[in-house]
């Protein structure tokens, strides 16, 4: 069994401009982190059909093993909403998890994409394989806290 936590969190407005780092983020169900993009449906892939873009994270592990091998990556840049550390992203696709007082339930992997690749470095690409983050959607409605405990429900 295994217990992590929130590291940092970050949102944009809009799609292309810099993340911003918060201490903490609204989740609605259905909508995302209010005043993120795809919360105002105005992502980069919001005019894509399917789930899993409520919110994304990343675990800070694998940002700073990139850093490690000499690709420059701040948690800001990775353009995911939740950092975490000592999460098992991977392992949460299909299941529910808790992030302070919200349910999130994992969709799928976070693949990097060519329009991060853009935004930060083309290494990116083969760096981030596999071990870009995760897909949630929100289930229940709460606060999420830089700080908050993450864990398996």
């Amino acid at each position: 069994m295994w217990k992590g936590k929130i590291v940092s969190i970050h949102i944009s407005p809009v799609k292309g401009q810099s993340m911003q780092s918060i201490s903490e983020a609204h989740a609605v169900p259905g909508k995302g982190l209010e005043g993120d993009r795809y919360f105002n449906q105005t992502g980069t892939y919001s005019e894509k059909p399917g789930n899993g873009r409520q919110v994304t994270l990343i675990e800070i592990e694998v940002i700073e093993a990139l850093n490690e091998q000499g690709t420059t990556l701040t948690p800001s840049d990775a353009r995911r909403n939740l950092v975490t550390s000592g999460v098992p992203l991977n392992r949460l696709v299909g299941k529910e998890f808790k992030v302070g007082e919200v349910t999130l339930k994992g969709i799928r992997l976070c693949e990097p994409c060519d329009y991060l690749a853009k935004l930060t470095t083309p290494e990116v690409l083969t760096a981030l394989l596999h071990r870009g983050g995760l897909r949630a959607d929100i289930i229940s409605e709460g606060i999420i806290r830089v700080g908050d405990p993450v864990e398996e429900t």
